[in-house]
């Protein structure tokens, strides 16, 4: 990787360290970005060892400083989820484009940065598709089982069928590797089941 890749990297990681939700994983506490970041970029090594640095720095920092701006300041209506999220993207590229910037990537890399973190053109762009399958592959292995005991079971079998109508054939066998076992592996075979 470049130094420029290293630099940015180091920023992005520097920032998730600062999130003052932490989880414990495999007995250490963390902070819980920096912990998600990290389940990110293991899934990119799965999904597609050759990413570009692009595409790397994209997945690192895809919920780049997201607990600023937590879901519960918009209103709890799919609407408001919209919202959000438009919001949580459009301000995380525009952070990360500018550490990219400050790393040494010129304007065109670091835009391309900010490209994939918006999802841009998600179904004819073979690398915001992988950022996709990352971020669906996240949350069904890391996110999934406190989601399902938050949720009646049509709309968890409803968000499980929109995940995977997201993800492509690659993104679905690394999903089928993922180990569940009781009531969250039940909702995912009724999901599939379909």
């Amino acid at each position: 990787m470049s130094d420029s890749f290293n630099k940015a990297l180091e920023a992005i990681d520097a920032a998730h360290a600062l999130d003052p939700n932490i989880t414990t994983f495999n007995g250490t506490d963390k902070p819980y970005e920096l912990h998600y970041a990290e389940k990110c970029t293991s899934y990119l090594e799965k999904r597609c060892p050759s990413a570009s640095e692009p595409l790397r720095l994209a997945i690192r920092a895809q919920h780049f400083r997201r607990w600023e701006v937590p879901r519960s300041s918009y209103p709890m209506t799919r609407v408001g989820y919209h919202a959000w999220r438009t919001f949580a993207k459009k301000k995380q590229a525009e952070q990360v484009e500018q550490i990219c910037k400050d790393s040494g990537y010129t304007d065109e890399t670091a835009a391309r940065v900010a490209a994939l973190i918006r999802k841009e053109d998600l179904k004819e762009d073979e690398e915001t598709q992988v950022l996709e399958d990352v971020a669906c592959l996240v949350f069904l292995d890391d996110q999934f089982e406190q989601f399902e005991k938050e949720h009646d079971e049509d709309k968890i079998i409803n968000i499980l069928r929109k995940t995977w109508g997201k993800m492509t054939d690659e993104g679905h066998k690394l999903a089928l590797q993922i180990p569940m076992s009781g009531r969250p592996q039940e909702l995912v075979q009724k999901a599939l089941a379909g």
